[in-house]
């Protein structure tokens, strides 16, 4: 059976509209939260990743757009051009699209928006996003809670595996709307600090936007450098609470352990954990005692939100990408904000950005309603 590949892709985000951009940022410490005092989205000042209006306004213009789209429209449109045209495939019946968020186009149900309020239905949104690069499938739309961005990639995976379509694009966005703070501020999680995942010193959770985009193929003739396989992927939902996870890890256990498993290979094989890392006490905590029920306490592991904040359903999308470029450049990235381990397992933080040889990496996401998945992924090269 044909391999599957990740290939070009896309980041637009504070730290930049492209993925060598971002990583660059990251690989330099530098940190897209920072004090946003706007009431139009919370009463209070908050700290938050977001996405330049301009930038966007003038990187969309290049599209040369005709009609009206929402601001999350913008970032998803102009994400995935850029991988559409990186990729130079045409739209033919055998491509798939999928769109990948949490909560869309939600802010058009604000009393001001000048949008219908059918414009936030998902399935309105992918349709704008089919219409407008003009896909001859309709779009598959992927929304569950804060996994939907690597669910994605899985459900490409299976989609190419079963011989539905040799190629998909996937583009996953949300954005920091003032229905998502008070959701999160409802729960008492938000930090008035930079998050600092898996640290005794933490305090709550930032909420960031961004749009991610990337092309997954069984052509191994048409890959980007920082290209890597799908050796496997699990999705197990825990059944233990509309928000909280399961104390034992038991979601995340069997979702990690099923990829393995498909995959075929041992532990031992993983190189680097792109954790989720929401910072809060129960995820971080579910998390690490998960990975050590796996015996998997002492590889390499980081979050990513102390420089996006959390991104929501794009969050393991954009992460996913990070760390094919972590892979590319045998580098890990440091976890932003980590200063003192604060869960009661051991976890092996990555708390310098360093050098380091690798050939196989594992992404782990969990959500509201007791989702978790969690993907293998190989470097191309090293195959």
């Amino acid at each position: 059976m044909s391999k599957v590949y990740l290939s070009y892709n896309n980041i637009v985000s504070s730290l930049g509209f492209d993925s060598k951009t971002v990583v660059n940022n990251i690989h330099n410490e530098v940190s897209g939260l920072q004090l946003v005092e706007d009431k139009s989205k919370f009463s209070q000042p908050i700290i938050s990743s977001i996405i330049d209006e301009k930038t966007l306004s003038d990187s969309f213009a290049k599209l040369k757009a005709e009609g009206n789209f929402t601001r999350l429209e913008q970032m998803m449109l102009t994400s995935l051009n850029s991988v559409i045209e990186a990729s130079k495939i045409p739209l033919t019946k055998r491509v798939g699209l999928i769109v990948s968020t949490t909560k869309g186009n939600i802010d058009v149900l604000d009393k001001n928006s000048e949008f219908p309020k059918e414009r936030a239905y998902l399935d309105v949104l992918g349709q704008v996003i089919k219409d407008f690069f003009k896909f001859q499938n309709d779009a598959i739309v992927v929304s569950n809670a804060c996994v939907s961005g690597v669910l994605a990639l899985a459900v490409a995976k299976r989609y190419i595996k079963s011989g539905v379509y040799d190629h998909v694009f996937i583009v996953s966005g949300d954005m920091v709307t003032k229905f998502i703070l008070s959701g999160f501020n409802s729960f008492q999680a938000l930090s008035s600090e930079r998050c600092k995942p898996y640290c005794k010193n933490r305090t709550g959770i930032n909420i960031g936007e961004v749009a991610a985009s990337v092309f997954v193929t069984n052509d191994k003739l048409n890959l980007a450098e920082e290209a890597v396989t799908i050796l496997g992927e699990g999705s197990c939902n825990d059944a233990n609470h509309i928000s909280g996870p399961s104390r034992t890890g038991e979601g995340l256990f069997r979702s990690i352990k099923s990829a393995i498993k498909e995959a075929n290979i041992t532990n031992e094989r993983i190189d680097y954990i792109s954790a989720h890392g929401t910072a809060t006490p129960f995820n971080d905590e579910m998390e690490a005692i998960a990975f050590n029920r796996l015996g998997l306490g002492e590889v390499p592991l980081n979050s990513l939100k102390g420089y996006f904040g959390h991104t929501l359903g794009a969050s393991g999308l954009l992460e996913t990408i990070i760390g094919m470029h972590s892979l590319n450049n045998n580098t890990l990235y440091t976890s932003l904000g980590f200063e003192e381990l604060g869960v009661s397992q051991p976890i092996n933080v990555i708390t310098q950005t360093t050098t380091k040889k690798m050939d196989i990496f594992l992404k782990t996401a969990s959500g509201f309603g007791g989702s978790n998945l969690a993907a293998i992924f190989k470097k191309v090269n090293n195959e």
